[in-house]
């Protein structure tokens, strides 16, 4: 270990000693990179997205409060609806009272329960495929929710719901077509099982973790439930959490990473609602902002970019509302979020990343046609985020 890397080390672990965390010392280090060691990373990402308070003899009770809290949410939102459902095979005489599968009332459980089917297996889909080329998120973790995986419930989980309601949805969709060769939905192809492998009982894989946060965060979070992408969001914070070298974190990683996911989304969630596109705290506004950034900067580059008609739309949306989280490996995504959530702005650097992004490769862009400069902004040619922190720094202090 580098001389300069332990300094570095023994830097936090200074502001992070103290009684009362200094906020504006620990943002300042943060905004430079933390270091993976001794979980440094994790606990400051904590206290930068509002989920720890300053005062440390605060943390050990709010941190047992927020993960009972947590587990009630999955016995009220998973486990009971679950049990009831598993309860309507063992009992028929409730179908004559007010509640049951078949009541029009739009009020009525069996409503919701149908309504959240529809938002799981969105879910189910986006977060089956976070990081295909990382194993982490297939491996099975090391503790699986027990409340969850408890053999003496037989109530209905996440897992079998999506088995049920994609085996439902693939049948109706072959006796509908009138064509009964369609393939089985056990018989599925190579290629589609790979998708649809799960762990044995008892075990789960880290995406079914990540689907239970979402999930849960769609029940709670009704106005704005779930949106494709925010996948994208909560997986690098759930991977930090998961990897946390202290053992007594990383055991509640779930439960951490859903509270840093509600803040952080809070923060955020305006880019995800549609409504909100052309107001002052949507997407649009900030993708005009990357422009006009752009145009203080490098107004060269940016007249280019406005007679070739390439709209900020085309590749700042993708950049701006999943936080780059698409554009780099994970590990380096990781690194740019340290900057982002040290932002004490908010996210005002954000803008200077992706104008950073576009002055590094000015050059290519000046000279590219249209098809070519497109085919640069959506699969980004560096990969070097130091060298694009660097120049975002840059243009931040040449204000």
């Amino acid at each position: 270990m580098s001389r300069l890397h332990q300094s570095r080390i023994a830097d936090f672990q200074e502001v992070l000693g103290e009684p009362t965390v200094a906020l504006a010392k620990l943002r300042d280090l943060c905004f430079s990179g933390i270091p993976f060691d001794g979980g440094l990373r994790c606990l400051c990402w904590k206290i930068l997205l509002n989920y720890l308070p300053l005062e440390k003899a605060l943390w050990s009770s709010l941190l047992k409060k927020q993960r009972d809290l947590y587990s009630q949410f999955l016995k009220e939102m998973i486990i009971q609806p679950g049990i009831a459902k598993a309860n309507l095979g063992v009992s028929r005489e409730d179908v004559t009272l007010e509640d049951h599968p078949l009541n029009p009332n739009p009020d009525s459980r069996w409503n919701t329960y149908f309504k959240d089917n529809e938002v799981l297996l969105q879910i189910d889909k986006d977060v089956r495929r976070l990081y295909p080329d990382m194993a982490f998120f297939q491996r099975p973790t090391d503790y699986p929710c027990l409340l969850i995986l408890d053999p003496q419930n037989e109530f209905e989980t996440l897992r079998k719901r999506v088995e049920q309601t994609t085996l439902k949805s693939q049948t109706v969709a072959r006796n509908r077509s009138g064509v009964t060769n369609v393939s089985s939905p056990l018989k599925t192809t190579p290629n589609s099982l790979s998708e649809y492998e799960v762990l044995p009982n008892g075990c789960e894989a880290h995406w079914e973790v990540v689907e239970r946060i979402l999930f849960i965060y769609a029940k709670l979070n009704p106005g704005i439930a779930y949106v494709q992408g925010m996948n994208e969001i909560v997986g690098p914070l759930y991977y930090t959490f998961a990897t946390d070298p202290n053992s007594e974190w990383k055991e509640h990683a779930e439960a951490d990473t859903f509270f840093c996911f509600t803040n952080l989304m809070a923060e955020i969630r305006d880019n995800f609602i549609k409504s909100l596109d052309d107001s002052q705290c949507g997407i649009t506004y900030k993708m005009e902002k990357v422009y006009s950034t752009l145009k203080e900067k490098d107004v060269e580059l940016y007249l280019k970019l406005q007679e070739q008609n390439i709209k900020p739309q085309f590749f700042a949306f993708r950049w701006l509302t999943l936080l780059l989280s698409q554009e780099f490996l994970l590990p380096d995504v990781i690194r740019i979020w340290d900057s982002l959530f040290a932002d004490d702005k908010r996210f005002d650097f954000l803008l200077l990343v992706c104008c950073a992004m576009l002055t590094l490769i000015r050059d290519q862009l000046l000279e590219g046609d249209f098809t070519l400069n497109m085919r640069l902004l959506q699969d980004y040619p560096i990969s070097d985020v130091h060298l694009i922190l660097k120049k975002a720094k840059e243009l931040q202090d040449s204000k």
